[in-house]
């Protein structure tokens, strides 16, 4: 590539990608610097065409204008852009190894059943289970397979398809609050200090912190993993019990609880009954209010009744 310049603000928009109307919005915005003047040509060096490329590149990462600008500004203050190139290619980068498969709309209804179902599929595209095919209506993309799978093996098992949906929308925003506080939690402990600061990082602080995102990145999934089989095989275990009558309900009897008192209360328990029978003490006194008001209940209902029969 050379530095001289030698190109037409068309071969730019040609070789680019772009339009003259966007090039020349850019320069407008100061993204892109001016053409040199040659004779009563304007042109462009083979930087401008890597400059536009870059924009194309973050603009396509979701990043503003405004954000583009910023980065650009750092980098021609000489404080880098290739690293926080990289470090923004690393996390907007697949999380999971799963590839996107395409499946037609007939083998959809048959996985499903062989019955379609028009608001099924569109609460699917709805969610991202499916992306619909451009130019091809009775397509789709898959971005993951696995999730598919386990929605078609749910519906095989008896859950209807909106309850599924349901669910997934509910477990969503539980997993991205997880996922947030994954993120503020390793943001506060271990990424503050490449992203605080009144300055932009620098290549090498941006490269190490790309480093950090791809080994830690599988840690939030193992860990979310980990945990999900505790709390399955808890609950589950539970539940069975539960239902099987296979003492759940003593367990449950004899299991103690942790109440908060005010300090004053347990001060005129400790004065009346002493340290060492507070809990005795309030166990009964709670009891004892338990009963009072079932007496009260059952008394009540008797005299509903008595009222009820002597009415003419």
């Amino acid at each position: 590539m050379s530095d001289t310049p030698c190109l037409r603000i068309e071969d730019l928009a040609h070789l680019s990608g772009a339009t003259v109307r966007t090039i020349r919005a850019y320069q407008d915005r100061g993204l892109l610097p001016r053409p040199e003047r040659h004779g009563r040509a304007n042109l462009y060096s083979d930087a401008h065409l890597v400059r536009l490329r870059q924009i194309a590149d973050l603009l396509d990462r979701g990043y503003t204008l405004a954000s583009i600008k910023e980065l650009l500004d750092a980098y021609d203050a000489g404080r880098g852009l290739g690293g926080v190139l990289g470090l923004v290619a690393e996390v907007d980068g697949p999380w999971t190894d799963e590839e996107a498969v395409r499946i037609s709309r007939a083998e959809l209804d048959e996985r499903f059943g062989g019955t379609p179902d028009d608001a099924a599929v569109a609460d699917g595209v709805e969610l991202g289970i499916l992306e619909p095919v451009s130019g091809d209506e009775d397509s789709f993309l898959v971005p993951s397979p696995q999730e598919l799978a386990v929605a078609v093996e749910l519906h095989a098992a008896g859950v209807p398809l909106s309850a599924i949906s349901g669910h997934l929308r509910e477990l969503r925003g539980q997993v991205e609050h997880i996922a947030a506080r994954f993120l503020e939690f390793t943001t506060e402990h271990v990424f503050a200090r490449y992203l605080d600061g009144p300055h932009r990082p620098t290549d090498a602080d941006a490269a190490e912190a790309a480093s950090l995102v791809r080994r830690l990145r599988p840690l939030a999934q193992q860990t979310v993993d980990a945990e999900l089989a505790r709390a399955m095989r808890l609950l589950a275990v539970r539940q069975l019990r539960r239902q099987l009558g296979t003492g759940e309900a003593a367990e449950e009897r004899n299991q103690t609880r942790s109440v908060a008192l005010p300090a004053e209360t347990m001060q005129a328990v400790e004065r009346l009954v002493g340290p060492d029978q507070v809990a005795a003490f309030i166990t009964l006194a709670a009891e004892r209010e338990v009963r009072a008001r079932a007496l009260d209940r059952l008394a009540a209902s008797h005299a509903t009744s008595a009222d009820l029969d002597q009415t003419p």
